[in-house]
Order: structure tokens, then C-alpha cells, then sequence
């Protein structure tokens, strides 16, 4: 059972199904479902992952994958009493909001 609930913004749902699948290697949106999943289990805290850092008060960011172009992930947390994530932005680090 999660102990945290993960939502995605409307802009970032649009981003993530914009994101293409590959079959040979995790896809980008592999990636990110597997993000979801460690927020839901552990929060919003996430040092375990590339270049996770705070971008200003209860909102993050980490890189999701290294190359060109490399993708990021932003969220913020909600409401911390009732456990609420939300992720605000999925996809190329050039058009990150930071």
C-alpha cells in the first residue's frame, strides 16, 4: 500500500504521453512510472536519484536520464498531513521550469 499519493498536473500528464516507449532499453516512461512508485513508497525525498535536488520549498527535481536530450522530473508536494504529491513537469531538461 502506498504511503503517499502521487498525481500528475494536467500539462505534465500531456508530457508523459507525449514521451516515446522503446522497446530495447526502459523507456523514458518506464522511467518515470518507476518515479511514481518511489514517491509513493518513500516521498518526496529522493537522493537516490541522479541529480536530485530541492528548487525551492517542498519542490524537486531529478534527471530521469543522462544524454541528449536528458530528460528531468519536477514535483511538489501538496499537502504534506495528507500525504499528496503532485508532478508538475516531465521531460527534456531544456524546457524544465528552473
Amino acid at each position: 500500500m502506498p504511503n503517499w499519493i502521487v498525481s500528475f498536473s494536467r500539462e505534465a500528464g500531456k508530457q508523459y504521453e507525449k514521451l516515446k516507449r522503446s522497446g530495447s532499453r526502459p523507456s523514458i516512461n518506464d522511467v518515470v512510472d518507476l518515479l511514481v512508485l518511489d514517491l509513493q513508497k518513500n516521498g518526496s525525498q529522493l537522493a537516490d536519484w541522479p541529480h536530485f535536488g530541492p528548487l525551492e520549498p517542498e519542490h524537486f527535481h531529478c534527471h530521469l536520464r543522462r544524454g541528449r536530450p536528458c530528460y528531468v522530473a519536477c514535483w511538489k508536494v501538496i499537502d504534506k498531513k495528507a500525504k499528496r504529491i503532485e508532478v508538475y513537469y516531465v521531460g527534456s531538461h531544456e524546457g524544465a521550469p528552473y
